[in-house]
């Protein structure tokens, strides 16, 4: 994500998600019951950026030889999440921040409980 002056980087299998207003119906078109807003128990907002993925080692980089080259590929587990996705996800694992005076929160993929996306027939198609 990039604003005016900053680039944001998420890191590692975290996510960075713009919060509901705290409406009953989501953008997504989910109703949400009081009991869920009230107690913000489970929260939900639009996906703005994702991390990597969870970083994978290398089983042969710890048998190289000394001299060899040191290479470092990393490879990731991608995230599930995508850019645009609506997501639902426990309230008490996510972080608060703001940037450039906007609202945001830093959730790990782990505490999202359902990712909701547009595009979903040509998925499924």
């Amino acid at each position: 994500m990039k604003s005016t002056n900053k680039q944001v980087l998420v890191v590692g299998d975290r996510v960075l998600i713009r919060p509901d207003t705290g409406e009953k119906k989501s953008p997504a078109g989910l109703y949400l019951p009081p009991s869920v807003l009230e107690k913000q128990e489970v929260r939900g907002g639009i996906v703005v950026e994702v991390g990597p993925g969870i970083p994978l080692g290398s089983p042969e980089s710890s048998f190289d030889e000394p001299w060899k080259e040191n290479k470092s590929d990393i490879k990731y587990i991608p995230t599930q999440a995508d850019i645009g996705d609506y997501a639902l996800f426990l309230g008490k694992a996510s972080i608060e921040i703001k940037i450039e005076e906007v609202d945001y929160l830093i959730v790990p993929q782990s505490a999202i409980l359902i990712l909701i996306r547009d595009d979903i027939a040509k998925v499924l198609a």
